[in-house]
Formats: C-alpha cells, sequence, structure tokens
C-alpha cells in the first residue's frame, strides 16, 4: 500500500528566463463583513444555496492567538436542502492593514488546514504575506475537525501498522489477504460514518471552499494550496473562473493522470530522490553507504528486505513490519533538510534498533508519544481518493502495474502496487474521472514546480500550467517536496509580490 506521508514544508538566487516585463496585476478579492449578503461577493448562485452563503458566521478567540469558527455546507450539492455539513475554520488576523484572506490547503488528501494555520504559519507563509492578507486553513469537508471520516479507533490504526504479511505468502495468498484487510476496512468505514462517505470528493470540497470566501467577504478567492491543495484549487477554478483572485499552487498534481499513473510517477520521482540522498550522504566522511551510488542504494534495499523477512520491535515494544519502516523512510525524503535525521534512523536500524524509523513513521501517521492519533488523515487520504479515482483491482491488471513499478523503482516499487484493491470494497462508488481542468476565463494562475520533488513531480507543475488556460509556470531547482516557505528569496518574493501587489511572474520563471 503506498504510504501517506506528511508534507514538511534558505535562500539562494533566482533566474529568469525573461527578465522583466512581469507588472501585469490582477485583483485581490476583498470585502467588508462576514456573511455580507452583498450579491458582489456572493457572485451568481442557485437560489437553494443561498441560505449557506449568507449564513451568519461567528468568529470566537482560539488557540491563544487565533480565531476559530463552524459553517454549515451541504452534505450533498446536487439537494442541498437535504442535509448540512460541519466545516471548521481557523483566521490569523493581518498583522498590518489586510487586503482580504488567504485560504491555506497543506495537501494530502486529508491534511488538516486548521493544523498547518495552528502549529506552521510562520513555517509555510512569509511575515510580509501575514502583514497584508488574513490566513484561513481549513478542515476539508471528512477531515478531523470538519464531520470527520470515522474508521479506525487510535488502537486499531495501531493495531493495522504492525500488521505483517507472510514473506513467503504466494501472490494468490497475498492479495487474498489485502483483500480480506481491504474489505474488513471499508466495512468499518462504512458502518462509522454513513453516508458522508460518500461526499467527500474534491469537487464538493471546492465548492465549500467557495462559501467560505463569500463568508468571509471577498469577492474572489485568494488561495494557497500545496501538494493535493494544487488539486483542489485547480478543481475550484476549473468550477468558478470568474471567481478566482490570486491562486498559487504549489507542488502540482497532474489532473489528467489516472490514479496508476500517479503511483508510477511517485515510484519515479521517490526513486530518484533516494539516489540523490545516497549520493549526498556519500559527500560525509561516515556515511553508511559506502561504494557507488548504486550500492548504496542496494544496502537500502537489502535493508528492507530484512525488515519484510523479519520485522523489528521498537523500543516501547511496537512490532515495525516493512511496510511502517518504509513509511518512515519515506518522510524525510520529502525535504532534504531532513536527510541527515534518515541517515541517522538507517544507522540505528542497521544495529538492530528501529525506534527512530517508527519515530518517522508515527510523525507520518501523525501519531503522538501517548498513542493517539492527532488526526483522521489515513482515513480521510483513502475516502476521498476511492471518490476521485477509478482504481484497477484486476489480479491480472495489477500483476503488471507491480512488474512497472518494480522496473521504475526497485526500492519503492513493490511497496506501492496492490493500491487499487483498497477501494473494491468501498461502499461508494468513484465519482470523478481524471481530466484536464482549464479554468477558462479565470485570472492568472501560478503553478510552482521543484525539479527534484519526490511526491508530486516536476512534470507534474508543467502539465498543470499547460492545462490551465491562465497558467504561469515558475519552477525551483531544487530537492524535496513544494517551494514556498522552505526554498529560497526568489520563490518567497514572487509569491509574495503576487499575492500582494498583483504581480504576475513572468511564465517559465527559474529560481
Amino acid at each position: 500500500m503506498a504510504a501517506s506521508a506528511a508534507v514538511v514544508l534558505g535562500a539562494s538566487g533566482c533566474t529568469l528566463f525573461s527578465p522583466g516585463n512581469s507588472a501585469e496585476e490582477v485583483p485581490a478579492g476583498q470585502g467588508d463583513a462576514a456573511g455580507t449578503a452583498d450579491p458582489a461577493v456572493i457572485g451568481d448562485i442557485d437560489e437553494d444555496l443561498r441560505d449557506f452563503y449568507t449564513q451568519e458566521v461567528r468568529w470566537e478567540d482560539c488557540e491563544e492567538v487565533f480565531s476559530c469558527t463552524t459553517i454549515e455546507v451541504p452534505l450533498d450539492y446536487d439537494d442541498p436542502g437535504r442535509e448540512s455539513i460541519e466545516i471548521t475554520a481557523i483566521r490569523s488576523a493581518a498583522t498590518g492593514d489586510s487586503q482580504g484572506t488567504v485560504l491555506v490547503n497543506p495537501g494530502g488528501p486529508g491534511g488538516s488546514g486548521f493544523n498547518i494555520v495552528r502549529d506552521s504559519i510562520e513555517y509555510v507563509t512569509s511575515d510580509r504575506l501575514r502583514e497584508n492578507y488574513d490566513v484561513l486553513g481549513f478542515d476539508p469537508r471528512g477531515v478531523n475537525r470538519s464531520s470527520p471520516i470515522q474508521c479506525y479507533t487510535d488502537a486499531e490504526q495501531d493495531e493495522a501498522r504492525q500488521e505483517s504479511y507472510p514473506a513467503d505468502a504466494s501472490e494468490e495468498e497475498l492479495l487474498a489477504l489485502i483483500s480480506a484487510d481491504a474489505e474488513e476496512f471499508a466495512s468499518m468505514c462504512a458502518d462509522r460514518t454513513g453516508e458522508l462517505l460518500g461526499f467527500v470528493d474534491t469537487r464538493s470540497a471546492a465548492r465549500d471552499m467557495d462559501i467560505l470566501r463569500a463568508l468571509v467577504g471577498d469577492s474572489s478567492l485568494n488561495y494557497l494550496g500545496f501538494s493535493y491543495g494544487t488539486q483542489l484549487g485547480a478543481t475550484y477554478a476549473d468550477l468558478f473562473p470568474e471567481r478566482v483572485g490570486r491562486l498559487v499552487l504549489d507542488g502540482a498534481i497532474d489532473p489528467s493522470l489516472s490514479n496508476e499513473e500517479i503511483t508510477l510517477g511517485q515510484a519515479v520521482g521517490f526513486e530518484r530522490a533516494v539516489r540523490a540522498y545516497v549520493a549526498d550522504c556519500q559527500q560525509e566522511q561516515d556515511c553508511p553507504y559506502a561504494g557507488t551510488v548504486d550500492d548504496g542504494v542496494g544496502r537500502i534495499q537489502e535493508l528492507f528486505a530484512s525488515v519484510e523477512r523479519e520485522p523489528m520491535t521498537a523500543a516501547d515494544g511496537r512490532e515495525v513490519p516493512v511496510s511502517t519502516f518504509v513509511q518512515g523512510f519515506i518522510l524525510p525524503l520529502y525535504d532534504n533538510s531532513n536527510w541527515p535525521v534518515l541517515t541517522q534512523a538507517v544507522e540505528d536500524a542497521l544495529e538492530g534498533d528501529p525506534t527512530s524509523m517508527l519515530y518517522l513513521a508515527d510523525l507520518s501517521a501523525e501519531r503522538d508519544p501517548d498513542g493517539t492519533y492527532a488526526t483522521n488523515s489515513t482515513s480521510a487520504f483513502l475516502a476521498v481518493n476511492c471518490l476521485d479515482y477509478p482504481m484497477a483491482s484486476d489480479p491480472v491488471q495489477l500483476r503488471a502495474e507491480e512488474e512497472e513499478l518494480v522496473a521504475a523503482s526497485p526500492t519503492f516499487g513493490s511497496f506501492l502496487a496492490y493500491g487499487g484493491l483498497t477501494c473494491a470494497p468501498w461502499a461508494y462508488p468513484p465519482v470523478l474521472e481524471p481530466a484536464p481542468l482549464t479554468a477558462a476565463g479565470a485570472a492568472p494562475i501560478v503553478v510552482i514546480g521543484t525539479t527534484g520533488d519526490p511526491a508530486t513531480p516536476y512534470a507534474w507543475s508543467t502539465a498543470l500550467a499547460e492545462q490551465l488556460e491562465s497558467g504561469v509556470r515558475v519552477t525551483w531547482e531544487g530537492e524535496g517536496h513544494t517551494a514556498y516557505g522552505r526554498s529560497n528569496a526568489c520563490i518567497q518574493d514572487l509569491v509574495d509580490d503576487y499575492f500582494i501587489d498583483g504581480t504576475v511572474p513572468e511564465d517559465g520563471t527559474t529560481c
């Protein structure tokens, strides 16, 4: 199964392909009062949605320095009068004169925008952006505080993460074991969540964002989306091109790709990343990967094979099977500044202690030391993807996919296979199909790609920028996942100038 790792969000120069002539400006959406009934703010909406767009919003002090609110949105946009669900948001007020609100999504699907603002706002946004804008984080439908998907208890999730399949199982036996676990999980989610499970797709979440936009009083949406957040933002732009204000999509997903194509792209990306990591490590005297890069990667593969044959036991007594071990290994590859942490965890594991690797896996799964899970990100990740993507579950096709994945990524490919089995028994069928998103008529949208991004390969950002009618491509030549907040002054200044002054970067700018 593919491991869902959290995005872990410095300065060098930048180079423009076409210097100068980048003074085009786009308007920032602004408004006066939350919950305003001003038609210019609400926009053209169906009459049966009016109550949602004009509901009274009560912001209350929360989390010491923020304000929080909960709003209502329709469970089913095709039948808005049927039932409502709740979306919880947190706002950081601008430190200066506010130009409006920037909505933030950290990715996933299943990532908590509430937590990213509460815990990491100074890391993922600049002082200058926070001076000029209110920053609003929200949990999308089904996530954490917003009518959450309910599948695992904390104890059940711990148990699942310690489960391992026999290393000597035949292919038929392995398929049967994975399918049985998938059926049990799907049944658990359906029983504990109910019909909400069928309405957490990305298109519905994007429509929720438009209600949030109106309720903060902005006539157009200003938005900063990372990773899966780019899919959410591009979907919004395609649904409401006339309401696009200033959108930055960082670490983009190509919406035209199938689930299988996305998995293959990530396999290639993480294989390239592990080679870059080993090459970097080998510049240090005490690196545990002797010889060539191939030799070093081979040692990692041998370590994975050893854990697959015989799961390890951490200091707290928990078993660490290879799936959890690999999840921990993958997390530091999201940010090259964390590569030394990964090296230390590998050195410990080579000496028989997987505790550091389990710690990294716990960070990825958002497990706190007391055994509780901070969010429901694992369940939400699967629930959204099962609605967003039709997935192959035929054994013949799955075997062919595994062969392709292993060929593309000898290190990680086998651990990314058979993901389609998870959604095969899902209680609700997919409601979306992969397709290009054009957002015809939208204001300029900035798409940022990182050349060494393992999770959302650079080619995906290029593809999205080309699909969007008004897409503007910006490149950061660096390692790790996403750019703004962790790259350099060039990226930060381009993004801030765009949000604050409306200055659109030159298409093709490289930092």
